[in-house]
């Protein structure tokens, strides 16, 4: 999906304290066998540097992989993991839980601290696994290409005109130039299927015959893949959030554009029924006229912002989060009125940097670096513009400016391969959990994966608007997580095309001290700057 957004930015507060020829399909037997003969890294503990992780007494460490998975014996580079060990007696421990946050290149080194806020005490008895993906923040080396890519007053995203392509055109060859010259071998490994193989060598490494896993987002693919690869060493998982393997790559990002439309509105309609506090419409019809009028007035007029001019692109992306999550919706909202009663340029480009991650381009980097190179895109300009202009007509919202994030996989420097085939076979045991109007990864790819899981079991969250939102206060999902984790049981599977059990979404925010806000206070869930970070890792897709 598109967003700039930094993935591998640190955490904060709490946390802080706290993608040639495509080479053909592997099967999981034969990737098994190759694993299997490499031998287990050595594990070396350390003192680790985030602050939380340490008073939580974490440990750290840098893991040897290979850089190539089919040279076993070549160059290697280190993979960063934290580890939280299992408080219950060993006698009631139930393994490693290797926890993946999103992006794909979002920072899951400080998610170890994730079983301390699973209910009933459940995760006590795992010993808890946070790591950077290859490539990823502290794992080395990190990708980095061009740190102030995302910038100021950049061109208009819907190409309306022969110059606005020309313009993003020389700006995304660019980019993709600059990867070329500054990373290296480190490009043509940098594929689900590696990290994949990485997450079994930790494994192997930890002296775990088995993993439990917890994936949120593009996380859950991941596990997916993880799972297809490595079924027998998979004891149980939990996807928040599920990618549709279906689509990988291009046809999902397509297909977020309309869920984004959708929601954007729903966010609309929400601001005009509380127009008493907002003043920016009291109908969908109006707020919606105002957010694109000022877009079109920013385009024509940019204004000065401390760090550059804010123009239509910073707009758009200032607001992509009310599309994901409902819990920014009051701050946006703010914003948005801020910026239209009072013209307050800060407020604007507060949300604009907070979206963007200007500065840090580690996440983007590898967010290409993975989905460019897991599957071959479509290289023909005629294509991507065919099937952006048919989807702009019905979702103006996001779509070019998804399309103009992704447009590096054209011309990414790497080649791209064939993904892993996603079948289910001999995975036993899963427990997902999907809002039905999740717009980065549409509910019918957890009903798909259901159907290959026959070992799964789906949460539906009927009328949901929020991405991968688990652990954050909803007693009905989080406890049953809690009972997975701690017993194995899944909800009954039951017959047909549909979720196996439903629960009610978390009640919208009200513009002051939100209802569900105070409901969650009565819960011990994730705070609310992990949850922030988390949610800025889990954004692609």
């Amino acid at each position: 999906m598109k967003k700039w957004v930094t993935c591998a930015l640190a955490m904060t507060s709490l946390v802080a304290l706290m993608l040639s020829q495509p080479a053909s399909a592997t099967t999981a037997t034969s990737v098994t066998t190759r694993t299997a003969a490499v031998a287990a890294p050595k594990i070396t503990w350390k003192a680790c540097e985030s602050a939380g992780l340490a008073s939580r007494g974490a440990q750290c460490a840098d893991v040897a992989v290979p850089l190539d998975h089919t040279k076993p014996r070549g160059k290697k580079i280190t993979i960063a993991i934290s580890r939280i060990k299992h408080t219950v007696p060993d006698s009631q421990y139930q393994g490693a839980m290797f926890v993946n946050p999103g992006g794909p290149g979002g920072s899951g080194l400080t998610l170890s601290v994730l079983g301390e806020y699973v209910p009933k005490n459940a995760g006590a008895a795992y010993d808890w696994i946070g790591f950077d993906p290859r490539g990823v923040g502290s794992s080395s080396p990190a990708v980095s290409c061009q740190p102030t890519y995302a910038g100021y007053n950049r061109p208009k995203y819907v190409p309306t005109s022969a110059s606005i392509k020309k313009a993003w055109f020389a700006k995304t060859y660019r980019y993709t130039k600059a990867c070329d010259a500054k990373n290296g071998a480190i490009l043509n490994h940098l594929t689900t299927k590696d990290v994949a193989r990485d997450i079994d060598l930790i494994r192997a490494g930890l002296g775990e015959k088995k993993i439990n896993y917890y994936g949120f987002s593009y996380g859950t693919y991941l596990g997916q893949v993880y799972s297809s690869l490595f079924p027998t060493h998979v004891r149980r998982m939990v996807f928040d959030g599920t990618v549709d393997p279906r689509g990988v790559w291009y046809s999902a990002n397509l297909a977020q554009d309309k869920a984004f439309d959708r929601n954007i509105g729903i966010w609309f309609d929400w601001v005009a029924r509380h127009d008493s506090t907002y003043h920016l419409g009291s109908t969908k019809a109006a707020v919606k006229k105002l957010w694109y009028a000022t877009q079109s007035r920013l385009y024509k007029k940019p204004v000065q912002a401390k760090g550059g001019k804010l123009g239509g692109s910073e707009w758009t992306d200032a607001f992509l989060y009310a599309g994901y999550y409902q819990s920014t919706w009051t701050d946006l909202a703010d914003t948005f009125s801020a910026f239209i009663n009072d013209r307050d340029v800060a407020a604007l480009e507060s949300s604009y940097l907070d979206a963007s991650g200007y500065g840090d381009d580690n996440g983007y980097a590898v967010y290409l670096g993975v989905q460019c190179t897991d599957v071959q895109w479509p290289t023909s300009w005629k294509k991507w513009s065919r099937d952006n202009w048919a989807i702009h007509a019905v979702a103006p919202f996001e779509t070019w400016a998804n399309a103009w994030y992704n447009e590096p996989c054209r011309h990414w420097p790497a080649p791209a391969r064939t993904p892993v085939k996603i079948t289910g076979k001999g995975v036993h045991s899963l427990l997902m959990i999907n809002e039905t109007l999740d717009a980065a990864t549409p509910y019918p790819g957890s009903l798909e994966v259901r159907k290959r899981f026959k070992g799964a079991s789906l949460i539906g969250v009927p009328g949901g608007t929020t991405h991968s939102n688990s652990l954050n206060g909803n007693a009905c999902v989080d406890d049953q997580i809690a009972d997975y984790l701690l017993t194995g049981k899944l909800p009954k599977r039951v017959e047909g095309n549909h979720a196996d059990t439903r629960c009610a979404p978390l009640p919208q925010p009200e513009p002051e001290s939100a209802t569900a806000e105070k409901k969650q206070a009565q819960r011990q869930t994730v705070p609310t700057d992990v949850r922030a970070q988390m949610q800025k890792e889990a954004v692609r897709p």
